[in-house]
C-alpha cells in the first residue's frame, strides 16, 4: 500500500513538472519506454532534477549478506500421543448420566459420566467377604501356628491353615486391585456403603474431542466413551517430500502461520525427523511451538517455512525489486537521473533484504528506494 501511496504522489508531481523543457523527460533517442518497452533490454526511464528529488529516489550497491535457504511446506497443528486419552470402562455397565459435549472444557479429577450395574454390587460383597474370611484365616493360622509348635497338631493340619491363609491374603488383594480400576477405593469400603453406581474421573485437563455414548446405553470394556485432549502441548506436523527431506536435520527453525491469518507469524523448532517416508513418498517432521499459542487448535492446517542453512549471497533491499508480468526487475543507476532495468532472479527475503541471483551491472549502483515509482513513470509514458 505505501509502494501505491508514493507511486500516486510521484505521477501528481510529474503532472505539475509538465512545463519544463520536453528534453529534459524525454529518453535516449531511440529507447522505447512504457509497458511495451518492459520486454526488451534497453528500457530507460529519465527524469528531471526536480522529479527525482521529489521522488526520493536512492541508490545503493548491492552488499553480500548472510541469508538462509528456506524450504516451504504444509502440515497440521497436532498434539503429542500422551495429551490424548480415550476413556473406557474396565467393567461394563449402562450409562446413568453424562452431561458432556464435544468442545466441554473439563479439569483433572471432573466426573465424565456415573455407570451403574449388578456386577459393580458383587465385586463389592467378594472383596467384603473375602475380607471376613481373611480374618478367621488369619486367626486359624496363628492358632494352628502355636499348637504344632508344641506338637498337639501335625504338620499336615498347621500347612493347611497356613494356606488358607495365604490364599486369602492373594484372593482380597486381587478383589481390591479390581475395585481399583473402576473407582473404588477398597479401604474405605465397608457393608454400610456399598453402591450399585460407579464414577469415570477425568485424567488431565483439557478438552473434550469425542462423545460417543448417551444416557441409558450400555458399553463394555472396549467401548470408547469419550475422548480427551490436552492442547498443553501442542506441535507441527509437517509434510516434507521426500527429495528435500535430505537437507532437514534437528535444530532448524521454522515461521508458521495459518490461512485465515496469514499475517500472524509462530516461531518453531525441528524436533524429530522420521527416518521413513510414507506412500506418498513424503516424511512426517515434527516441530515444536517456541512459546504457548492461543487460538491454535488440534488438526488446523499451517503453512511453514523451513530454514535449512546460511549462506554468503548478493541481496539487495526489498523496496529495490519491482514486479511487471510475472518477472521481478532492478533498476541501475546510469547517470544524470537515467535509469535501466533490469531483469533478475530473486531468492529467499529475510530481515528486509532480497536476495539477487542473476548477475547485475558491474560497478553500477541500483535503484533501493522508490524503485516502483519508476515503473509507475513508465507505465504512465506509455499511456500518455
Amino acid at each position: 500500500m505505501h509502494k501505491i501511496i508514493t507511486a500516486l504522489v510521484f505521477i501528481s508531481l510529474f503532472t505539475q513538472c509538465k512545463d519544463e523543457p520536453a528534453a529534459a523527460t524525454a529518453a535516449a533517442p531511440g529507447a522505447r519506454t512504457g509497458i511495451d518497452s518492459l520486454k526488451v533490454q534497453d528500457d530507460v526511464v529519465t527524469l528531471t532534477t526536480v522529479q527525482a528529488a521529489n521522488a526520493g529516489i536512492a541508490t545503493g550497491t548491492p552488499s553480500k549478506r548472510e541469508m538462509h535457504t528456506a524450504l516451504q511446506v504444509s502440515g497440521v497443528v497436532d498434539v503429542p500421543p500422551q495429551n490424548i486419552v480415550s476413556i473406557s470402562v474396565p467393567l461394563g455397565g449402562y450409562v446413568k448420566r453424562t452431561t458432556l459435549l464435544p468442545g466441554s472444557r473439563i479439569n483433572k479429577g471432573a466426573i465424565l459420566a456415573t455407570l451403574e450395574d449388578q456386577q459393580y454390587i458383587q465385586l463389592q460383597q467378594d472383596y467384603l467377604t473375602a475380607k471376613s474370611r481373611l480374618q478367621y484365616a488369619e486367626a486359624d493360622f496363628n492358632r494352628q501356628q502355636g499348637l504344632n509348635e508344641t506338637k498337639a497338631v501335625s504338620d499336615k493340619v498347621y500347612q493347611q491353615a497356613r494356606s488358607e491363609f495365604e490364599s486369602q491374603k492373594i484372593l482380597l488383594r486381587s478383589l481390591g486391585e479390581k475395585l481399583r480400576l473402576i473407582g473404588i477405593n477398597p479401604e474405605s469400603l465397608n457393608e454400610n456403603n456399598i453402591s450399585r453406581s460407579i464414577y469415570l474421573y477425568a485424567p488431565i485437563s483439557g478438552y473434550v474431542s469425542k462423545v460417543n455414548v448417551n444416557t441409558g446405553k450400555y458399553v463394555s470394556p472396549t467401548d470408547v466413551l469419550f475422548e480427551l485432549i490436552s492442547p498443553d502441548d501442542l506441535h507441527l506436523s509437517l509434510t516434507v517430500f521426500e527429495n528435500n527431506a535430505v537437507n532437514l536435520s534437528i535444530g532448524q527453525k521454522v515461521t508458521c502461520y495459518t490461512n485465515s491469518h496469514p499475517e500472524v507469524k509462530y516461531q518453531a523448532t525441528v524436533r524429530l525427523i522420521t527416518p521413513a517416508v510414507n506412500e506418498e513418498r513424503a516424511a512426517e517432521v515434527h516441530c515444536h511451538l517456541d512459546e504457548h499459542v492461543k487460538g491454535l487448535m488440534p488438526g488446523m492446517f499451517m503453512n511453514a517455512s523451513i530454514e535449512l542453512n546460511n549462506a554468503q549471497v548478493m541481496a539487495v533491499p526489498e523496496e529495490a525489486v519491482v514486479k511487471w508480468n510475472s518477472q521481478y526487475y532492478v533498476f541501475s543507476a546510469e547517470g544524470s537521473n537515467r535509469y535501466k532495468l533490469f531483469p533478475v532472479e530473486t531468492g529467499v527475503s529475510a530481515a528486509g533484504f532480497t536476495e539477487i541471483r542473476s548477475t547485475l551491472p558491474a560497478d553500477r549502483a541500483v535503484v533501493v528506494k522508490n524503485a516502483y515509482t519508476l515503473l509507475m513513470k513508465m507505465k504512465n509514458s506509455a499511456e500518455e
